[in-house]
């Protein structure tokens, strides 16, 4: 990621109480489309809520469509059976980007993006929001895989829960760059500098219960690609 990546003109979000960066501030960015970038790019989310008392973070699989976040599941499970009563909700997305490697132990760190999402979930009523919220989970794995596959059955929809959370009140949290040793430390014969990570695909594997002649969709083919050309 180059830190242009980060340089975007956008309206940003009011802060809050809750959303307000206090430490590192100057990491803090409240730019919406930014926030949606970092969303985007994300593969799972975590969902923190309470309930009688005791706390709980699960992690789950989400989809974007504007300013809204949609995550899904069954009506059993816990997860969706409390964020359906309109309790308080704190969700988080986090993308490691690589490793900070200081002189001294005391100032290593890593480079990520990461967001920060509070708010009360609603349910999904409407059937055609809800299917699109569906799209936008399966989009959000592959892009071009809705197209490829069989859409939801009614009876799939309707055994299917989706809650929606408005990206009203979020923050994103950035760092970049190479280590910020202590003055002294700099002349000490250390190596230190950047790790960088990549999410990188590595070769898909057939059902095995597929034709031996079924080809690899495009939405594969064009996924592998794409996170190479990222990471080149």
């Amino acid at each position: 990621m180059n830190s242009s990546d980060l340089v975007i003109q956008s309206d940003s979000l009011a802060t809050t109480q809750r959303t307000q960066i206090k430490r590192l501030p100057q990491r803090g960015d409240y730019d919406r489309t930014l926030i949606h970038q970092i969303l985007d790019a994300g593969l799972v989310c975590h969902v923190g809520f309470v309930v009688e008392a005791q706390p709980f973070v699960i992690p789950t699989a989400y989809g974007r469509v504007g300013d809204r976040l949609y995550i899904h599941g069954s009506p059993a499970s816990r997860m969706l059976r409390t964020l359906r009563e309109s309790v308080e909700v704190c969700v988080t997305v986090t993308l490691l980007d690589g490793l900070v490697l200081a002189r001294s132990a005391f100032h290593h760190s890593m480079n990520y993006r990461s967001v920060v999402i509070f708010g009360k979930a609603e349910i999904v009523e409407d059937a055609t929001e809800k299917l699109e919220a569906l799209k936008a989970f399966t989009e959000h794995v592959i892009p071009g895989r809705w197209v490829e596959v069989r859409p939801p059955t009614p009876q799939e929809l309707a055994a299917t829960l989706v809650l929606t959370l408005p990206l009203n009140e979020a923050s994103a949290k950035v760092r970049t760059g190479p280590p910020k040793d202590d003055a002294a430390d700099y002349e000490l014969p250390i190596w230190a500098g950047e790790l960088p990570l990549r999410l990188t695909p590595l070769v898909p594997v057939p059902d095995p219960q597929l034709p031996p002649d079924m080809q690899l969709p495009t939405s594969v083919q064009q996924y592998s690609q794409g996170l190479a050309e990222a990471t080149a």
